[in-house]
């Protein structure tokens, strides 16, 4: 592969910003790099000086008709390069020896239409299993070894904690309290949170068998494996060797965490498969947790503390990014509504105002 000296030095230089200086994730600086890699592919590798407005609209066509698979990319996928591509130009035209060369105004033409723009930024109606499909699921699990009742009490948490399963995969014993359900995701205690936020969250007595699947649990590997408060929640498979044979067998569990968040997707899979129900991702879990908690506030302030629990500082994030209906929730919502006025729709009223002005408060925020 053909490579340019003096654009890897200035990409190494940027790189090392956006780590070192502005503090980015390894998954962002990740899609960063990606982006560059794309348009040098694009622009066979010239130096980054020849860069013009004539380059930034060709390369907005070629993104547009390339394929990956098969398939083109999607407009979400294009925008996020173009945006990634963006910074890295605006930096570029400020640093020595291109101020004359790269300016702002050639850099703005990395830019999608308005119309393409809002398509890719609006969010995508998500499918996420309903509590009756999580209490199908963990009762369908015959309980045999530690691994069944390790894989049942991970599904009640992921539904009941909404969490996201990087947390989940690195969340210690001692980071939940049994009695009061407090879960402490501390990133200080090995807790890999979304950019490194403590939260503080309480488990959601959606329903008392899940409940009790997940504390049962915990209970058992304190008090009956002894495992330390430092120990995984939800530890990785044991490998033993069968006895006098050569095959191997996992029955138990070792007090040892998961390599990666990888092995909450494939139990969902196995298990998914195993009792014939339709497979979802972890984070759809997510989602449901949060359409059903949202779906039993009754007023902004419950509201509120149910954002707060899924470590968001501003409801309007909880509403936007996790708050999209589908067209048959949507059906429900609006057949069920009453629009004769009442004392009851008043005070209804009133809490939805109470809502909208915190919403309002938080977008003057952001």
């Amino acid at each position: 592969m053909k490579i340019n000296i003096n654009n890897e030095k200035l990409k190494r230089r940027y790189i090392k910003r956006l780590r070192e200086a502005s503090g980015f994730s390894e998954s962002t600086i990740c899609s960063v790099e990606k982006a560059i890699w794309l348009y040098e592919d694009f622009a066979r590798h010239n130096d980054y000086e020849a860069f013009s407005q004539t380059k930034a609209i060709n390369f907005k066509k070629w993104l547009c008709e390339r394929k990956r698979k098969g398939k083109s990319l999607s407009t979400t996928t294009i925008y996020h390069h173009l945006r990634h591509l963006k910074s890295f130009f605006s930096w570029l035209s400020g640093q020595p020896g291109y101020k004359s060369k790269i300016n702002l105004d050639t850099v703005s033409y990395l830019t999608l239409e308005k119309k393409k723009v809002r398509e890719a930024l609006t969010p995508k109606a998500v499918k996420f299993p309903s509590l009756e499909y999580v209490k199908r699921l963990t009762d369908s699990i015959k309980i045999e070894t530690e691994i069944d009742r390790r894989d049942r009490a991970l599904i009640a948490f992921l539904l009941l904690s909404g969490m996201r399963d990087k947390a989940i995969s690195t969340l210690p014993l001692g980071c939940f309290d049994q009695e009061t359900l407090e879960i402490i995701q501390d990133p200080q205690k090995g807790v890999e949170t979304k950019f490194g936020k403590l939260i503080h969250s309480t488990l959601l007595q959606f329903d008392d068998q899940l409940v009790s699947y997940v504390t049962k649990w915990h209970y058992y590997l304190l008090k009956e494996k002894l495992y330390a408060p430092t120990s995984p929640f939800f530890p990785r498979n044991k490998i033993e060797q069968i006895k006098g044979g050569l095959t191997f067998t996992s029955l138990k569990v070792e007090p040892h965490f998961w390599k990666s968040a990888g092995r909450i997707r494939e139990i969902l899979k196995k298990r998914s498969s195993t009792a014939g129900l339709d497979y979802y991702q972890p984070h759809s879990f997510r989602h449901a947790a949060i359409h059903i908690a949202m779906k039993n506030c009754r007023n902004a302030e419950q509201m509120k503390a149910i954002s707060q629990n899924f470590g968001h500082q501003f409801v309007g994030t909880t509403l936007l990014t996790y708050g999209n209906l589908d067209e048959y929730q949507v059906k429900e919502v609006i057949s069920t509504m009453s629009f004769n006025p009442s004392e009851e729709n008043q005070n209804q009223k009133d809490e939805i105002n109470k809502a909208i002005k915190i919403l309002t408060e938080a977008k003057n925020k952001a």
